[in-house]
């Protein structure tokens, strides 16, 4: 197994995870088998309550974890399932040493950051790193991304962890990779003196960069590079520019230009392979076409739908067409605006805010024949929409948002609960597909799995109701509804999961294509 630490300086925030997950996908085309784990130095033990406009997007695993954003970009680039422990925070590693000296596994000892911390973090590295794929093969490339700053006081047990790893392991298995900012003043200059500051912070760690990739709005220069070089005691081809690119999936390219996989080929012992380049041409693939959706949420900050975002732009490749995004205020935003758009697409969420605002969209969608997706809360809010002004039930709504006919209710297993974290209904479940549906029609398949993470679904005692008045629930899972859809419309259809979070750029998600295309549609019609 060969380790890539990949560490960050100046300041967060500047793409660590896409630099990790860019790595991972030049060695993947040359053949190699990656993995990748990601540390998050809170002390929470998952992302799962944590403020999605806060922190960005709770990224759900097939297992049910709740986690970074960053292991959606590592399986969207990287073309893999990730499980739980891919993800390490300080709550995980201090919870599992302390139940641990609970347990009197420590024998008396006195349990100290050095070594019974770091010793349980680099467990926790290896295990992840030796996890087997699902034909039964190991990764040969395990990416390790520290999250925040050098110089946090959060991450020094897990820069400890990676310095110690270091001293254990052949020169030929670990690197560490080094991402700064490289900003530029007032005259135009781009200055190297933060990027030095964080090399020194690095050292006095005794961590030393293998490589340092230097972020900046345009490439840097040869002089810059040597300056770097020169002060941060590393070959001049070891100091990699990393331009703000316009598409993250073009930035594998960029750092190809930039010759690190050459670097990272010495550094590792890797011998020369010819590169695939078939998922840069997916990737790179010219727009013929263009349809705008409205996102309607109570969040306008794209962080918190990334994987919607992806999701639309991996459906758009596959279909030439470019799918521009305005985010529109739920609270806010006016009932004429939404004339405006080929396609409106509600996402999921939590609580009340904004609510009536998303259903006011999904009335207009439905009455006007404007394509329309609903994703998690988006289905379910579709639901109380149809019941509300079609299935004769006028006071509808979901038992979240208070008094009402409860046509959306609470889980069975949900009730009771006193813990909020990890408890919902999370990660893979199966769903049955009806014959002759728009879901059928999508999926190509009777049973599939997709990705689930809510509380609350449609309530039984109402289906018969709501389908006698025309509403379609076109997938199942046992007596859970799946998915919906509208007969006699241009495209009306909603999922209670999450179909974005399997979606790839080579493997765009069916609903996600089939909404694309039904916008495409819709604009020519107009």
């Amino acid at each position: 197994m060969k380790y890539i630490f990949i560490t960050g300086g100046v300041m967060s925030g500047l793409g660590k995870g896409i630099t990790a997950a860019s790595v991972g996908r030049i060695l993947k085309n040359r053949g190699y088998r990656v993995t990748a784990v990601k540390i998050d130095p809170y002390l929470n033990i998952d992302a799962g309550t944590m403020n999605p406009a806060q922190h960005g997007e709770v990224f759900v695993l097939k297992d049910g974890s709740e986690v970074d954003l960053d292991l959606g970009n590592y399986e969207r680039f990287l073309d893999i399932e990730l499980s739980a422990p891919h993800n390490i925070t300080t709550g995980k590693v201090y919870r599992t040493v302390i139940d641990k000296e609970r347990r009197g596994d420590f024998l008396g000892e006195t349990v100290q950051i050095i070594p019974h911390i770091t010793d349980q973090i680099k467990a926790c590295i290896r295990q992840a790193a030796e996890e087997e794929f699902p034909d039964g093969t190991h990764a040969d490339v395990c990416l390790v991304e520290v999250g925040g700053t050098v110089g946090d006081i959060e991450s020094m047990p897990f820069l400890e962890a990676a310095r110690q790893m270091r001293g254990e392991l052949p020169g030929t298995d670990y690197v560490l990779i080094h991402v700064t900012l490289i900003p530029e003043d007032t005259m135009g200059d781009l200055k190297t003196k933060p990027t030095q500051h964080s090399v020194k912070a690095l050292r006095e760690l005794g961590l030393h960069a293998d490589i340092i990739v230097g972020r900046s709005e345009r490439v840097i220069g040869a002089n810059t590079k040597r300056k770097i070089s020169a002060f941060c005691d590393l070959p001049i081809n070891a100091v990699i520019s990393a331009a703000t690119a316009p598409d993250t999936y073009e930035v594998p390219m960029e750092m190809e230009k930039e010759g690190i996989a050459d670097v990272l080929s010495a550094h590792l012992g890797l011998e020369t392979r010819d590169i695939d380049s078939s998922w840069y041409r997916v990737v790179t693939k010219e727009y013929t076409n263009r349809v705008t959706v409205a996102i309607v949420s109570k969040y306008g900050i794209e962080d918190v739908y990334i994987s919607i975002k992806e999701a639309l732009k991996h459906a758009g490749r596959s279909l030439s067409t470019e799918v521009k995004i305005v985010w529109l205020d739920a609270e806010r935003y006016e009932r004429c605006q939404l004339k405006d758009y080929d396609g409106i697409l509600i996402p999921g969420g939590f609580g009340k805010r904004g609510i009536e605002g998303k259903i006011e969209a999904i009335k207009y969608a439905r009455e006007n024949n404007v394509p329309f997706l609903g994703l998690c809360l988006g289905f379910q809010l579709a639901v109380v929409e149809f019941a509300r002004n079609k299935a004769g039930m006028p006071d509808a709504t979901s038992e979240e948002m208070g008094e009402g006919t409860h046509v959306i209710a609470l889980l069975p297993e949900q009730e009771g609960l006193t813990e909020l974290g990890g408890t919902m209904r999370l990660g893979n479940y199966t769903a049955d597909i009806r014959d002759g549906t728009l879901a059928k029609k999508l999926y190509g398949e009777p049973q599939i799995v997709e990705r689930h993470r809510h509380r609350y679904e449609v309530n039984p005692r109402y289906i018969k109701k709501l389908e006698d008045a025309g509403l379609v629930f076109s997938a199942t899972n046992k007596n859970r509804m799946e998915m919906l859809e509208l007969p006699g419309h241009p495209f009306f259809f909603a999922t209670q999961f999450h179909p974005e979070f399997k979606s790839r750029p080579t493997r765009p998600s069916p609903p996600y294509i089939g909404f694309v295309e039904a916008c495409k549609v819709n604009k020519r019609t107009k």
